[in-house]
C-alpha cells in the first residue's frame, strides 16, 4: 500500500484476519501504520525507486492516498505490477477537470463547472452562474484546502491572481444549494462484482469532517437506492478496483449532485469496522485480492463515527490518560488513535458508537470525541467525582 497514514494502518489490521501481510510505502518511520507494520518501505511516493521497492514480489499494489504520478504508475504496470485501481480509473480521483468532464459524458449529475486559465473565466462564470461560486485546485486538496469561495469578481480576482502565480491548475463550478452532503460508499473486484454499503450522512466544520450518520437520517428509500446505484454505476464505469467513495450533495429541491471521488477507503466508512458485517478495510483487500465481496449490511440499526481533531490548545491530560477516562465513562464507545501528533484540526483518531436512535447515538458519540480532542465533557462531568 502507497501511503502510511491512518488509512493504511488500519488496512494492516484488516489484512491481519485475511493472513494477508501489508507492505507499507511510508514517508517516515512516525507515519500511522509504520508504527504497526512489520514491512515498511521509506520513502516518497513521487519516487519510482520506492514505489518499485514496494511493490516488489507484492501480488497487488494498492493506496491510501491518490498522490503517486500517473507515469511512476504506467510504467509500474508495464513492468508487471498489478495495481488497483488501475491509473486511468485512478486519475478520476487525482484530476477534479478529467473527473467533471467525464462525469458529464457519463451522464452523472454534476455542477456546471469551467477551466480556469485566467481571472477572466472565474469572473464570467460568476456572473453567468452567480455569485458565490467556487474555486478548486484541479490535484490535490482535501480537508477543505484548494477550495475556495469566491463571493464577488473583486474576490475572484484576487484569488485567482494569486493561485496562478503560484502555478495551481484551477476549476470552477457552481456553487450547490444543497441542505446536506452524502456519501455513497461501493467496493468492486477485477471480476466485477460489487457492494454497497448504506448510503451515509456527513458533517462538515471549517472544511473537514467531523460527523458520518450511518444511514444517513431520513433519506427517502428512493433517493438512497438512486444514490448506491449511482456510486456502482460509477465504479463499473471508471472500472474501479476497490473501495470507492462518491461524496454527494443532496439538494434543496431533493436532487443529487456528485461532489468528489476517492478511490481508496474513506473517511465515511470508518463506521463500519463495527458497524458493518464487512468494514471497508477488509472489503477493499478483498475487492483488490479479487475474493468474493463481503456483507455489508448494518450490525446495529444506527452507528455514528465522530472524528477526533486536534483541538487550538492541546490538553495538558495525554491522550492516554483521556482513554482511560472514556472508556471508564463509556465503555460502549470504539476507540481508534492513529499514533499521530496533535495539532489543529488534525485528525488523530474516531470513535464509533452504535445504537437504535439517531439523536441519543450522536450525542454520544461528539460528547466522547469533544473530550478525546479537549479533555472536557461537554455536559460539565467531573472526571474524579467532586
Amino acid at each position: 500500500m502507497v501511503g502510511g497514514g491512518q488509512l493504511a494502518r488500519m488496512t494492516h489490521q484488516a489484512a491481519v484476519a485475511l493472513g494477508q501481510s501489508l507492505r507499507v510505502l511510508a514517508a517516515g518511520p512516525e507515519d500511522p501504520a509504520a508504527l504497526v507494520s512489520p514491512n515498511v518501505v521509506l520513502g516518497s511516493h513521487t519516487d519510482l525507486a520506492a514505489l518499485r521497492e514496494v511493490a516488489s514480489g507484492a501480488t497487488v499494489l494498492t493506496f491510501d492516498h491518490e498522490h503517486v504520478p500517473q507515469e511512476h504508475l504506467k510504467t509500474l504496470v508495464a513492468e508487471g505490477v498489478h495495481v488497483f485501481p488501475s491509473p486511468q480509473a485512478l486519475l478520476h480521483a487525482q484530476d477534479k477537470l478529467v473527473m467533471r468532464r467525464h462525469l458529464t459524458e457519463l451522464g452523472a449529475p454534476v455542477p456546471p463547472f469551467s477551466t480556469v486559465v485566467s481571472v477572466a473565466d472565474a469572473v464570467s462564470f460568476g456572473e453567468e452562474h452567480g455569485w458565490p461560486c467556487v474555486l478548486k485546485a484541479v490535484r490535490g486538496g482535501y480537508d477543505g484546502r484548494g477550495v475556495w469561495m469566491l463571493a464577488d469578481a473583486e474576490a475572484a480576482a484576487t484569488v485567482v491572481a494569486e493561485q496562478l502565480a503560484a502555478g495551481t491548475p484551477l476549476l470552477v463550478e457552481q456553487r450547490v444549494d444543497f441542505r446536506r452532503e452524502l456519501a455513497a460508499v461501493v467496493a468492486r473486484s477485477p471480476f466485477g462484482q460489487g457492494a454497497a454499503w448504506p448510503v451515509v450522512e456527513t458533517v462538515q466544520r471549517d472544511g473537514i469532517c467531523a460527523l458520518v450518520l450511518a444511514p444517513a437520517p431520513a433519506l427517502g428509500p428512493e433517493l438512497a437506492e438512486q444514490a448506491e446505484q449511482l456510486a456502482l454505476r460509477l465504479a463499473e464505469q471508471l472500472d474501479v478496483v476497490g473501495v470507492l467513495a462518491v461524496e454527494l450533495f443532496e439538494t434543496q429541491s431533493g436532487k443529487l449532485v456528485v461532489n468528489e471521488l476517492a478511490m481508496r477507503p474513506h473517511n465515511s466508512g470508518h463506521w463500519s469496522i463495527e458497524g458493518a458485517r464487512t468494514s471497508q478495510f477488509e472489503q477493499h483487500l478483498r475487492a483488490v485480492l479479487d475474493y468474493p465481496l463481503g456483507d455489508t449490511s448494518m450490525t446495529m440499526p444506527v452507528v455514528v463515527m465522530a472524528n477526533i481533531l486536534g483541538a487550538v490548545h492541546t490538553p495538558a491530560m495525554s491522550m492516554d490518560e483521556r482513554t482511560h477516562h472514556l472508556f471508564a465513562r463509556m465503555p460502549e464507545a470504539k476507540l481508534h488513535l492513529y499514533g499521530k501528533t496533535e495539532r489543529l484540526g488534525r485528525k488523530v483518531g474516531h470513535v464509533t458508537v452504535l445504537g437504535t436512535e439517531v439523536q441519543d447515538v450522536r450525542e454520544r458519540a461528539e460528547r466522547a470525541a469533544h473530550w478525546m480532542s479537549h479533555a472536557e465533557w461537554t455536559d460539565g462531568w467531573d472526571v474524579h467525582g467532586e
